[in-house]
């Protein structure tokens, strides 16, 4: 992998909540490099860090300790400012609720991360949006809609325009299937698979192996740290074993 095909890296990460006179580890030495145009998967059981890991990389949250570099820059040296004007430019969020603001139609929905960006005209947005939803099949008759009118599939699919809309360097997918039903999460998977093609890098968290086995890389996740391989084989024949005695 050349040095510029880098676009996440991070380093011994650690993230701790102080509830009361109790500290809980969310995140405990993470390591991590992801690659521009990379689709990966991570995996693990409900409660073991994943949207943690999700929220650092997006820059909603800020670890304890350890560095996230995000084009080989630090993300400790970064102002508010800019860390907002980053997850503007460079993230784009898919999230399990779907997260549309339900008095804006699609269109204003689709349009709204734009508004915050300087020097993109107003032609311009209108544009990126047709384009957007163009891509997730979500027709010209549904932009005056609004969220309420449309099914859950329909929904999920415009909170991926609105993510693709600004052209970001990584999707991240936070159970971008968990509100929806088998053959809407099937189609949402196509698509986020069609979008990887096209070029987009994806991290995608989530508790189901078999989405995660539809990622390019798979990485999971159990009690706040990655497992290694030796890690899930061992528990995999714990568990098997007890499966054994209980039967």
């Amino acid at each position: 992998m050349a040095p510029n095909d880098t676009l996440i890296e991070v380093e011994d990460l650690t993230k701790v909540f102080n509830a009361g006179e109790l500290a809980i580890s969310a995140l405990s030495g993470i390591h991590l490099t992801l690659s521009r145009g990379e689709y990966v998967a991570v995996s693990g059981p409900s409660g073991c860090g994943k949207s943690t890991l999700l929220s650092i990389l997006g820059l909603l949250d800020m670890p304890t300790s350890g560095k996230y570099f995000l084009h080989g820059r630090p993300a400790d040296t970064l102002s508010l400012r800019d860390r907002a004007s980053i997850r503007n430019r460079e993230i784009g969020f898919i999230f399990q609720n779907f997260n549309l603001i339900g008095d804006l139609t699609v269109e204003e929905n689709v349009e709204l991360p734009l508004t915050y960006r300087a020097g993109i005209s107003k032609p311009e947005r209108k544009k990126r949006v047709k384009e957007a939803l163009d891509r997730v099949n979500i027709t010209s008759g549904h932009m005056g809609r609004y969220p309420a009118q449309l099914s859950g599939g329909e929904q999920q699919r415009i909170a991926v325009a609105r993510a693709i809309a600004g052209s970001p360097s990584i999707l991240l997918a936070d159970e971008p299937t968990g509100n929806l039903d088998s053959k809407n999460g099937e189609a949402v998977m196509r698509l986020l698979s069609d979008l990887h093609r096209a070029g987009f890098a994806i991290c995608m968290v989530t508790h189901d192996p078999r989405l995660a086995g539809q990622a390019q890389r798979e990485l999971h996740m159990f009690d706040g740290k990655i497992d290694s391989a030796e890690g899930i084989r061992a528990r995999i024949i714990s568990e098997s074993e007890l499966q054994a005695v209980e039967g």
